[in-house]
């Protein structure tokens, strides 16, 4: 059986990126998109990663085009998106698809692991799964449940 920590994704820049280098860490996976009415999470999620970053909590973003065509452009469109416009620091990835046959192993595993209420599919842009240090994973979010409900769950995970 496949495990988190046995997985990986290629970066933004086309960086390929194992999972296990975030062993011992807390991971919240992130699909994300840059048209989106949930899109402004981005500034949420920033302040959560510096917030509680230095006690193991990374954040790893994967931008998808699969609900309403809101990642359109490329890795460039992308990143200025991210990191100029919302000012993210933590790891993003190429786009990717998160349902169907061509599904991203990460979202696959995830989602078998972590059902959610559409018997393991994604709903919409902004779902949020979090996995513990130990590579197993502990909670999915809906793309509705915002960095700033989510971080009493994230504290008690990190065990600050």
């Amino acid at each position: 059986m496949t495990s988190f920590h046995q997985l990986a994704a290629t970066s933004l820049s086309g960086q390929r990126i194992a999972m296990d280098d975030f062993a011992g860490k807390l991971v919240l996976v992130v699909n994300t998109a840059s048209h989106c009415g949930f899109t402004p999470q981005y500034a949420g999620l920033e302040t959560l990663y510096k917030k509680h970053y230095a006690h193991g909590l990374v954040i790893l973003g994967f931008p998808c085009n699969q609900f309403g065509k809101q990642e359109p452009g490329g890795a460039d469109e992308i990143a200025q998106t991210c990191h100029i416009n919302y000012g993210v620091s933590f790891p993003m990835f190429e786009k990717v698809e998160v349902n169907g046959t061509a599904a991203h192993p990460v979202f696959r595993y995830l989602k078998r692991e972590l059902p959610g209420l559409l018997g393991g599919r994604i709903m919409w842009n902004f779902t949020k799964f979090l996995i513990g240090r130990d590579g197993i994973p502990l909670k999915r979010f809906a793309p509705i449940s915002t960095p700033e409900k989510m971080e009493a769950v994230i504290i008690a995970a990190l065990k600050v």
